[in-house]
């Protein structure tokens, strides 16, 4: 009995003065590991009598769970002690200047933004805002959208949970309900451009669930085809800074539009290098039309009176092509080298007059 106690407090006090993870691990092998003293004691009861067995066993057991939970308990204050003395010896002075090598940049579709809206605002053109969440009515039926049409399905949006009335929101799939909301609230004459996030449920080489449009609205009484062409053929030679680049209006169709056009660029694949301007190819780029007489009458907007044209593009296609970017997923990779390739310098802001890019 004495000697089980002396065992005791013996290995108990190695416990609580181990000063390391190691030096506990040391007291946890010498005490139950395979030869240790308390493991030793567990292997006699084989040689003891039955009566013996069971009273020496059940004490036996006691030391092994007491020690047991001490070593659990020390390991457990090692761990904290090891946390706050990393913490203490990892902070960082966030008052120290930036190193220069650590320079920031600017996110390429950041960049791409702001020159497409300086580009428009040239024009005349006002920026607009609205919420990424979206109910159906500015996201779909305002857009003359009908209830069977497939961008309403699961497939292809983002839906919340349903509401207590039963309807549903959901995150917005295109800039498109930015028009809605500024039409509803603003009488015409309207000229704006609506850039922003938009959420699609899509993911590959060239399309991610999140993603960048920006979307523009004319509306006055006058406005026609031909005012939406020049406008965009303005657009796509001072974005791609190449002033004689062809550009070309195919017929589409689009419900919030009508006519509706995709408009394509003229480009060059010689040599299996894509360069924008006069060439046998042609590039996709956005699509527009004039403003369907059923939007307007959606948005309290006389369509015997006002007419208008719209028109909408993806920014990181255009990003892509006019930088070379390859992939659009690594856009959203967060890669520091990545960023410091293709990111900007935080004082090239676009301008006109001085150069959209540097």
């Amino acid at each position: 009995m004495d000697t089980l106690e002396n065992l005791r407090a013996q290995v108990l006090a190695q416990v609580e003065q181990a000063q390391s993870l190691d030096a506990l691990e040391a007291v946890r092998v010498a005490s139950l590991g395979k030869k240790g003293s308390i493991s030793g004691l567990m292997a006699s009861l084989g040689a003891m009598a039955p009566e013996q067995r069971k009273d020496a066993g059940a004490r036996f057991n006691v030391l092994k769970d007491q020690v047991t939970q001490a070593l659990t308990d020390r390991k457990g204050q090692l761990e904290a002690q090891a946390l706050d003395e990393r913490l203490a010896r990892e902070t960082v002075d966030v008052t120290l200047p930036i190193r220069p090598e650590r320079t920031g940049r600017i996110h390429p579709i950041a960049q791409v933004m702001e020159e497409i809206v300086t580009i428009f605002a040239q024009m005349g053109f006002a920026v607009a805002e609205g919420p990424d969440i979206e109910d159906d009515f500015h996201n779909f039926t305002a857009l003359n959208i009908p209830p069977e049409h497939p961008a309403r399905q699961m497939h292809d949006t983002f839906y919340f949970g349903a509401r207590e009335d039963g309807s549903r929101h959901l995150l917005r799939t295109h800039t498109s309900p930015v028009q809605i909301r500024t039409m509803v609230k603003t009488p015409p004459p309207i000229r704006i451009i609506a850039p922003g996030r938009t959420y699609r449920c899509d993911s590959d080489m060239t399309h991610t669930p999140m993603f960048h449009q920006v979307e523009g609205l004319v509306i006055d009484e006058t406005s026609h085809m031909g005012h939406l062409k020049g406008c965009l053929t303005e657009f796509v030679r001072s974005f791609f800074q190449v002033d004689d680049v062809p550009v070309r209006f195919r017929p589409s169709f689009f419900p919030f539009t009508e006519p509706s056009a995709e408009v394509d660029i003229g480009c060059s694949r010689e040599g299996g290098e894509l360069k924008i301007g006069k060439g046998a190819g042609w590039l996709e780029i956005l699509g527009c039309g004039m403003v369907h007489p059923n939007v307007l009458k959606a948005c309290s907007i006389d369509p015997d009176k006002y007419q208008g044209f719209a028109f909408g593009l993806g920014v990181e296609r255009v990003a892509m092509l006019k930088y070379g970017i390859p992939d659009l997923r690594t856009f959203f990779d967060a890669d520091i080298r990545w960023l410091e390739h293709y990111g900007f310098q935080p004082g090239d802001v676009p301008t006109q007059a001085g150069g959209l890019s540097r």
